[in-house]
């Protein structure tokens, strides 16, 4: 009877020894531990998803700042308006008899162009030489006009094409700086067709100066010759 009584409580000591290591291995299933679990993995996968948005974005900024900055491949406008200016200078600088330069006509025009002949004119052959340097003098000045009006226009095709091709170039820029870029050589070549524009004129005042300056002489050599043959 004892013994039994000593099994018995050797077996109810070992069932409650051995119950809370069998209810440790035991998964007890938590609905709300569940769910508050989930809404934790959308909400870290929302902060991923901002968080590449934002880096999109970034990169978007930085490609477009990169646009920005790229210049044209080509500067088209400078090879062409340093020649054509220095082309127009050079036709200027060759102009036979008075020239453009300042020190050129004060020293030659008053010889090719006196206002008088004084009180005793020169000879009649010497008066007509006079006339002819001074018509040769308007013809030349009117050559000249012609030469710089047709070196300023040979080139216009070109001209023209170089100024669609840049704003072409203005159309599809890459980028703001490029866009710019090629405004300004569209300017820069208005600007050189303007600075051809005004050695045409400058080309055609000469002339008709030059041209009323001889009628001017002529009335002078007219006087000139009439006193002469009075005196005669």
């Amino acid at each position: 009877m004892n013994y039994r009584r000593f099994i018995k409580g050797a077996l109810c000591a070992g069932i409650l020894a051995i119950a809370p290591a069998a209810r440790a291995q035991w998964t007890v299933y938590d609905p709300a531990n569940h769910i508050q679990n989930i809404l934790q993995a959308v909400r870290t996968l929302e902060e991923v998803e901002n968080q590449i948005e934002q880096l999109a974005h970034e990169i978007e900024m930085l490609e477009n700042m990169s646009r920005n900055l790229e210049t044209l491949p080509v500067n088209v406008a400078e090879a062409i308006i340093l020649d054509r200016i220095n082309h127009i200078s050079e036709l200027m600088r060759e102009a036979e008899g008075i020239g453009y330069g300042v020190e050129t006509v004060e020293r030659d025009y008053d010889a090719a162009y006196p206002e008088t002949y004084g009180a005793t004119p020169p000879s009649d052959a010497a008066l007509v030489e006079d006339a002819r340097q001074r018509w040769r003098q308007s013809r030349l000045a009117y050559r000249d006009t012609l030469v710089t009006i047709s070196a300023a226009l040979a080139d216009n095709e070109t001209d023209a094409g170089a100024i669609a091709g840049l704003v072409e170039r203005s159309q599809s820029a890459a980028g703001a700086l490029q866009a710019a870029q090629a405004g300004n050589q569209i300017e820069a070549m208005q600007t050189e067709q303007l600075m051809q524009i005004e050695a045409m004129m400058a080309a055609q005042y000469r002339a008709e100066a030059l041209d009323h300056a001889r009628e001017l002489a002529e009335e002078e050599r007219a006087r000139a010759r009439f006193q002469r043959f009075m005196e005669n």
